[in-house]
């Protein structure tokens, strides 16, 4: 795999890392559901299609946003 598309990848998938840490802590912190419900339920909560295609273009934006910093400083 090429250098630059690993890197890509790697930064794109901490990003969704990110995006569903951020779901899962709400989910306990602010709703208060999960606390009664428990983890499994958080996790199919927040584990949607939707929420994959919010993450996905969003990792994407952040990733070209972060590459075009990088490349003006």
């Amino acid at each position: 795999m090429n250098k630059t598309i690993g890197r890509a990848l790697t930064e794109v998938g901490f990003i969704i890392f990110l995006f569903y840490s951020n779901l899962l802590m709400g989910e306990f912190n602010h709703s208060g559901a999960a606390q009664s419900r428990g983890l499994l339920w958080a996790l199919g909560d927040i584990f949607t299609w939707i929420n994959f295609g919010i993450a996905v273009v969003a990792a994407v934006i952040g990733y070209f946003v972060v590459e075009s910093l990088r490349k003006r400083l």
